[in-house]
């Protein structure tokens, strides 16, 4: 008897299925006991991997919960890739639709900060510009347009995600405060760090990232956040290394690039 691909993927996923009959190993001997193994194996790494990924939500959930959890999600959404950077993509949708979990309902935006800093981790390579580049007259540059590192990443929350983050990975980080909160993920070096933003601050990014101006994104900023600091986001993203060239706009009205 010939097993199926998709019987034995369903079975290898879930303990409680019935080893699939007509299973050999190398031997022609029936699976049985190897299968177990393999297919405890499979879930124990998964569930490892799990762990790596969201070490937030791992840590605010506890072990057991967490790799119960972890069991649950490989059975509704098993692994698409071979990649385990990949694997998790869906969990912050998952842990929005736990109706055990609804009264922690800033659990899948912190699972959505913790994937967007490992996708930030796994981005293209970028060379920033240099900030002398902006150093141009005021007009000139509120003409001008920003293009962005493959890494950098923007969230918008109505819960403190970027304090409950904090809180769970950096000793001494105040108890997080019942607000909303936007982080901006940069990747300065090696490794990327979630930023918080100012007030405004995601509604200037996002404009940019749309192709907006600096001065039309300043605009639609203030005008949800009338004090709204562009100076005080700008500067975070030329820390963290985000912006990788700026297109002038010069007399002639062609648009002039100045990349690194």
């Amino acid at each position: 008897m010939t097993v199926s691909q998709d019987e034995f993927h369903a079975a290898l996923l879930d303990p409680g299925r019935a080893i699939p009959e007509g299973l050999c190993d190398a031997l022609a001997h029936p699976a049985g006991r190897r299968f177990n193994v393999y297919r405890n194996n499979v879930a124990v790494s998964l569930t490892e991997a799990m762990h790596q990924a969201f070490p937030v939500i791992a840590k605010l959930l506890g072990t057991q919960n967490m790799d119960g959890l972890a069991g649950i999600y490989l059975r509704q959404h098993p692994p698409t890739s071979p990649l385990m950077m990949f694997y998790g993509e869906t969990f912050p949708e998952f842990l929005a639709g736990m109706r055990q979990l609804s009264h922690l309902g800033y659990l899948s935006d912190v699972a959505r900060l913790e994937l967007a800093l490992r996708h930030a981790y796994h981005a293209a390579d970028s060379t920033a510009i240099d900030p002398q580049v902006l150093a141009i007259a005021p007009e000139a540059l509120m003409a001008s347009r920003l293009e962005f590192a493959p890494a950098m990443r923007l969230l918008r929350s109505p819960w403190p995600i970027h304090a409950i983050w904090r809180f769970n990975t950096e000793d001494g980080a105040p108890k997080p405060e019942p607000e909303a909160q936007d982080v901006m993920i940069t990747r300065p070096e090696y490794d990327p760090v979630p930023q918080l933003l100012p007030p405004g601050g995601a509604d200037w990014v996002a404009a940019l990232q749309s192709g907006a101006t600096i001065g039309a994104a300043y605009e639609a900023a203030a005008e949800q956040t009338p004090d709204f600091d562009l100076g005080a986001t700008l500067a975070l993203l030329l820390q963290g290394g985000a912006i990788t060239s700026l297109t002038e706009q010069g007399q002639d009205n062609e648009p002039t690039r100045l990349d690194p």
